[in-house]
């Protein structure tokens, strides 16, 4: 069933408030590795995917997990559990499935390896911003669609939240023509690596842990880690390397809350709408806090030196027309994929007039 987006994100905003007290924007302090949870009502643990002392993604599990507290009164509390600690950050679906975990908070991306469809919400290159991707998730059939992938794998998956768009990379040498890039090592995911093979980079598949090192070493010449304030949050900016814009690779990302179907099934009514109303008071909070604190990340980068350049028209073209073609070739090859873009597109499509005519110029 559809919701009312306005309502929705009035009721998830005031929750949110609540929760926080509006003071999460100004949290500075680094985050414990595991939030201490109360000593009475149930408690389960959940492995993040996000440090949660970093800001963005990282900050969202805080505030989560403290609506949830919150809102119920301290009866339910999430423990948040380090990256990492139980199982591999890509690997925290199987160890949902397998029982190794109760619950994790993670990036759509990392599913889609089991099914394509998950693309569509990590996102693909050129897709929709945050705000577009809000309205389709909680008001068109995005959490429809999203909710029948995770439920073909035995789990349950909540949407929790909505990044903004990353920056375009970082790269040891100038990146102004297509031509520079044929033979450059270059660290992008899955469906972007396959866009910069085309142009004749060299993808490399590093976890985000190794990128700074290898990147540092000349062991690669570029690649993306995250939006700018987590990559100057991680010290991108020591490396004196310019730094490309905007993210055509990742214009927004769908975070989420797992548990394997049966846990989430045997958890309250009650208790699982509080959760999903956490998670949309999440969304609506990420929208709002993005776009200022990625603004004040870009200038302290240019504060520190860093020189932030624009695409050149002629490789951002080049990107454009090669994302085109390895999305029509994945939409070929799986149906679920080609499904759920054509639903998104009509989606934003009957929107455009109206996007374009209200915004002013």
């Amino acid at each position: 069933m559809r919701r009312n987006f306005l309502k929705l994100l009035g009721f998830a905003a005031a929750a949110l408030l609540s929760a926080t007290g509006g003071s999460v924007a100004q949290d500075s302090k680094p985050a414990a590795k595991n939030v201490s949870a109360p000593s009475t009502g149930r408690v389960i643990q959940m492995q993040t995917a996000f440090n949660p002392a970093l800001p963005g993604s990282g900050e969202g599990v805080r505030v989560f997990t403290r609506a949830v507290k919150h809102m119920t009164a301290g009866a339910f509390a999430i423990k948040i559990v380090e990256p990492g600690r139980v199982a591999p950050t890509a690997d925290m679906l199987d160890a949902i499935v397998s029982g190794d975990l109760e619950a994790a908070f993670t990036w759509s991306g990392y599913a889609a390896n089991k099914a394509p469809v998950f693309n569509i919400f990590a996102t693909i290159p050129f897709g929709l911003g945050p705000d577009e991707m809000a309205s389709w998730m909680l008001e068109g059939d995005g959490s429809r669609i999203h909710r029948d992938a995770y439920d073909k794998l035995g789990v349950v998956g909540v949407p929790c939240g909505i990044q903004g768009p990353k920056g375009g990379g970082w790269f040891r040498g100038e990146v102004n023509t297509v031509a520079d890039f044929k033979g450059q090592r270059l660290r992008y995911g899955k469906l972007a690596a396959d866009v910069i093979a085309r142009l004749g980079a060299i993808p490399v598949p590093l976890p985000p842990g190794e990128f700074f090192y290898k990147l540092q070493q000349g062991n690669v010449d570029g690649g993306e880690m995250s939006t700018p304030a987590m990559d100057a949050a991680l010290g991108f900016d020591k490396l004196g390397l310019p730094y490309y814009l905007p993210g055509w690779q990742q214009p927004s990302a769908v975070l989420d809350f797992l548990m394997r179907k049966d846990k989430w099934a045997a958890l309250p009514a009650s208790l699982r709408a509080q959760i999903e109303t956490a998670c949309q008071a999440n969304i609506a909070w990420m929208l709002g806090r993005s776009p200022n604190v990625q603004g004040l990340a870009l200038e302290k980068l240019k504060s520190s030196g860093v020189v932030v350049r624009e695409w050149s028209p002629d490789v951002l073209a080049a990107f454009r027309k090669n994302s085109d073609i390895v999305v029509k070739d994945l939409a070929e090859r799986d149906a679920d994929f080609a499904a759920a873009l054509a639903n998104q597109r009509a989606f934003i499509a009957q929107g455009a007039h109206w996007r374009s005519m209200s915004r002013l110029p």
